[in-house]
């Protein structure tokens, strides 16, 4: 079994997650857990492992070992126009004094790791944002400017749910800029964009790529809950590149490096970035209250399959299946319904008897990803409207959402 992992692209020692299964989040419809949370990449050398534990994870999808891995960018086939217009080397300068290169030192059991990952300034008070599996126990973090410079920065608030950090420098040294944050609602797949970062401790270096795809849905290293609408980008990411910054051709940042697709622990084509518009919801709070408090269902599900629409007999394969409740959850008080048994159709084992979310405040559900979405950007005692199938038939729901807990086995 090959192992599939979602890596990093932060430091210079690297963190592979895994399922277990030897596969990568699902890139299509449906994902397996309503945890709204984010995904993890590097750690310092000194660590060895994930720590997760029996943590549930979203489902994985598996990658087969005769699928090959997608070509790399041939610069001869570039659009010339797009290369005159963008002007490369224009952008790059431009972008690549926001950029930093974060070094960060853990002390363990008397030992002392060290690794290396990527940041951003977001503001001209010094703060930048980059993973926060990069600076996660960080006894000191430094950052590194692109002419050189190299301060010690404090570590201004940490969001392991979204995997995004914030700190901060004193001074920003001479001609160094803010970078400004996109809308990544407004990418699309096929959409030139460029990574710049430090791998393998290589710093300032440029990736150039696509969007791949939108939509994605990502695990969270040290929580159960997943990161909504993340980017797949084929634009290479290594170990060092997380928390650097996913840019447009006009130098909007629209993601934040977090993870890549891999059997070697380096980059094959598929990586993954945190959505800008996830950042833009965190980390104001992360500078202001050190913390960032998400809103909580309470509910794993997935799609509805060719199979969920027959074992469950709907006539649609739209909506997101429910597959269990969280005890004690505002999913639970409100009365929705996950499996009740199970069937087995074609030698597969399908549940039976959850409900079906087909619409939230009124807005169509396609799949599951829709409702992690709808709920990841709405604030804890906020209520939502849903509409559930169950039985056949349609049933108006409420459901007041809450804080997330620390630990779902309390």
């Amino acid at each position: 079994m090959s192992l599939i992992l979602v890596v990093v692209a932060g430091l210079a020692g690297l963190f592979f997650f895994s399922n277990g299964l030897g596969g990568v989040p699902r890139a299509d419809r449906g994902t397996s857990a309503q945890t709204v949370g984010m995904a993890a990449a590097d750690t310092p050398e000194a660590e060895a492992a994930t720590g997760t534990g029996s943590v549930s994870r979203p489902a994985l999808a598996p990658v087969r070992d005769h699928e090959s891995a997608p070509a790399q960018l041939d610069i001869e086939d570039l659009d010339r126009s797009l290369m005159e217009e963008s002007s490369l080397d224009a952008l790059y300068q431009d972008v690549n004094p926001g950029v930093v290169n974060i070094h960060v030192y853990v002390a363990q059991e008397g030992l002392v790791g060290s690794g290396a990952g990527s940041g951003f300034v977001i503001d001209e008070e010094g703060h930048i944002v980059t993973n926060q599996h990069v600076v996660a126990e960080a006894n000191l973090v430094t950052v590194v400017f692109c002419e050189g410079t190299e301060v010690e920065a404090a570590i201004v608030g940490t969001d392991a749910h979204s995997d995004l950090a914030v700190v901060k420098v004193d001074q920003l040294p001479e001609g160094v800029h803010p970078l400004s944050l996109g809308a990544s609602s407004t990418v699309s797949p096929g959409d030139w964009v460029i990574a710049i970062g430090n791998p393998f401790s290589l710093g300032s270096s440029m990736t150039l790529g696509i969007v791949s795809a939108v939509g994605r849905t990502i695990p969270t290293a040290e929580t159960p809950f997943s990161i909504p609408s993340a980017i797949q980008t084929d634009a290479a990411i290594n170990p060092g590149n997380s928390g650097g910054p996913l840019l447009t051709m006009d130098g909007q940042v629209v993601g934040v490096n977090a993870q890549i697709q891999s059997t070697t622990g380096t980059n094959s084509g598929v990586g993954f970035s945190i959505p800008s518009d996830v950042v833009n919801l965190v980390y104001p709070t992360l500078i202001e209250q050190g913390v960032y408090a998400w809103p909580w269902l309470g509910v794993s599900g997935t799609e509805v399959s060719m199979l969920v629409q027959e074992a469950n007999d709907v006539d649609t394969q739209d909506g997101a299946y429910i597959n269990e409740v969280v005890a004690n959850s505002p999913a639970a008080e409100a009365g929705l319904q996950g499996s009740t048994a199970q069937r087995r159709i074609l030698g597969q084992v399908v549940p039976v008897g959850g409900d079906i979310i087909i619409e939230v405040d009124g807005e169509p559900v396609e799949d599951f990803t829709d409702v992690l979405t709808t709920v990841a950007f709405r604030q804890p005692g906020d209520a939502v409207e849903l509409t559930v199938l169950r039985d056949g038939e349609q049933r108006q729901m409420t459901v007041e959402l809450t804080k997330r807990p620390q630990n779902l086995d309390a």
